[in-house]
């Protein structure tokens, strides 16, 4: 059995970290195994996925493999590393990706998380980055991810103390969309939510995840930019899903966005 389980049940699909022994280290071949997922996942049209660790876990990863760190003079986390191939392929990946969150989260695997676009914790969520305490430097896209999810200063705090902040904290700051309280209700709310975005349009879902993505990461727009996000938009409405969006309303009936 690998390091990586997947499932794809009635189009949602779930990657499940089944590492305990290593407390779900985002080691080199847990991370290859998880982009092959999500790939998989990718050519069989899932339209939502959930990442998670095993139910009943205290850790939901303990992130970047401090082991596989590299000789001092090498950037530890360069653009072709595989846990940042694995940031851009959530990133990339045309369907929303939801981290389901049971347990702590800390190093890299708190910018897995966020990277993913729902986050769905419990009360023994909670989030901590930690490379301060092993003298490591960090990547400027990975503090990118924390400026966007938590603010500049709420940023600063975590990195400089390398403190973990829980599940309401996190909901507060908005890191987390939805906290649930008891642990077995959290499966069932986010399949709800998954279940909820699979009856929607999933070209129209790519397109705007995309143009979130593009309009997020953009400090401002140049001409080729905003033509590349008109392109995207008309993708949709000269499409055959936007076509029976109208229809549908028009009839009033649910609509039918087969693949």
């Amino acid at each position: 059995m690998g390091l990586i389980l997947k499932e794809l049940k009635d189009k949602v699909g779930t990657i499940t970290f089944n590492n305990d022994e290593k407390r779900n280290c985002l080691s080199k071949q847990l991370l290859l195994e998880f982009i092959d997922a999500l790939e998989e996942l990718k050519r069989d049209k899932a339209r939502v996925v959930i990442i998670r660790a095993k139910r009943g876990a205290r850790v939901w990863s303990a992130g970047f493999d401090i082991s596989e760190l590299p000789e001092p003079g090498r950037d530890p986390l360069s653009y072709n590393d595989p846990l940042e191939i694995a940031l851009r392929a959530v990133q990339d990946f045309p369907a929303p990706v939801i981290a389901m969150i049971e347990g702590s989260v800390w190093g890299g695997a708190c910018d897995l998380a966020f990277c993913c676009d729902i986050l769905i914790g419990t009360h023994t969520a909670s989030f901590a980055i930690t490379p301060a305490k092993i003298g490591v430097p960090y990547n400027p896209s990975g503090i990118m991810h924390f400026i966007s999810m938590a603010g500049p200063h709420l940023a600063k705090e975590m990195f400089f103390t390398a403190l973990p902040i829980n599940a309401l904290q996190a909901k507060h700051h908005g890191i987390l969309n939805h906290y649930v309280p008891n642990i077995e209700e959290l499966e069932e709310f986010t399949m709800f939510t998954a279940n909820q975005i699979k009856l929607n349009s999933p070209l129209s879902i790519a397109v705007i995840k995309e143009q979130l993505r593009i309009l997020i990461s953009s400090q401002a727009l140049s001409p080729e930019t905003f033509e590349r996000i008109q392109g995207l938009r008309r993708k949709v409405y000269d499409s055959n899903d936007y076509k029976e969006g109208i229809k549908a309303f028009k009839e009033k009936r649910a609509s039918n966005f087969d693949d």
